[in-house]
């Protein structure tokens, strides 16, 4: 049963990463449901760690990118080698071919090698000197990314921004739990045990297509997407792949809980988290989380 194997992958996280539940609850909706994952926080609040953890519970393989002003495309996709001696070229892939992939501090690239990733996170393949290559499935990209007014960062185009299921910000922990961090530094790093197969985690993916979605619900989500272009306050509203987002989200957070079908409750869980990076707004605009709020108070569920 999904929701006993998901506990089991939160208790296993939890001996390396300690947070807030709720992120790791984002990031297993996510990589369920063909998602990617923005984290977004300062340096220091063990989002490798949540990544490398989270890759280890389903036995899969993991690749980090340290993103820096002079990383190449092909030193994400990879390249063609030429081989002297028959005159031949080889493609030697690069670290994208993996099963989890870190992007860390992924705003120090600049806009061209950031673009490498597009190609992979919408149609799970890279495109090499006219060749196409496909990426490994499951394919999940878990990027990090500094806070914007921070030296040497640049912000991520809008195009790569639309690809991310969710933004998670990350806070400074509680008193309570940085203790804890202190106090595990001090003792042998944790063993993560693998909790699911590949082939286990593909088959629950494709139970998540029996979650059944009610034409309300449907409305539902196309209701608050279209509101999202009429207040005030955001300049540029959400485009209908958020709301296809929306939708394989909330149904994810259905299928973790172990329900057979979306409620608004479902919705509500990930809304936030879908639209977040989506809305641009007016410069003397409330925060996001602000408008999302209201947005929400505005579109009723009949």
């Amino acid at each position: 049963m999904i929701s006993e194997s998901f506990k089991r992958i939160h208790n296993e996280i939890s001996k390396a990463y300690i947070g807030d539940n709720t992120t790791i609850s984002a990031l297993a909706i996510a990589m369920f449901t063909g998602g990617h994952v923005l984290l977004e926080g300062i340096p220091g609040l063990a989002k490798t760690t949540l990544a490398k953890a989270l890759a280890q519970t389903l036995a899969a393989d993991f690749h980090r990118i340290q993103f820096t002003m002079d990383l190449m495309p092909m030193d994400i996709t990879g390249s063609n080698i030429y081989r002297i001696h028959d005159g031949s070229f080889s493609f030697i892939p690069g670290p994208v071919f993996t099963n989890v992939l870190l992007a860390d501090e992924i705003n120090r690239a600049s806009a061209r090698t950031q673009s490498a990733l597009l190609e992979a996170m919408q149609e799970n393949q890279v495109s090499v000197d006219g060749k196409t290559y496909p990426l490994p499935d499951p394919f999940f990209v878990i990027a990090t990314q500094n806070e914007s007014d921070e030296r040497g960062t640049w912000p991520l185009p809008d195009s790569e921004l639309d690809r991310f299921m969710f933004r998670i910000r990350l806070s400074y922990p509680s008193s309570q739990q940085e203790q804890r961090i202190i106090m595990l530094s001090a003792q042998p790093d944790p063993v993560i045990s693998p909790v699911l197969s590949i082939d286990e985690f593909l088959s629950y993916r494709q139970q998540i297509q029996n979650v059944r979605v009610s034409e309300t619900i449907a409305t539902y989500i196309t209701m608050l997407i279209r509101q999202t272009r009429k207040e005030p306050d955001i300049l540029r509203g959400a485009s209908p792949r958020a709301g296809a987002m929306l939708l394989k989200a909330a149904r994810g957070s259905a299928f973790l809980q172990g329900s057979e079908f979306v409620t608004p409750d479902h919705v509500r869980d990930v809304v936030f988290l879908v639209l977040n990076h989506r809305l641009i707004l007016a410069p003397d605009a409330p925060s996001v989380d602000e408008i999302i709020q209201r947005i929400i108070n505005k579109v009723p569920f009949k």
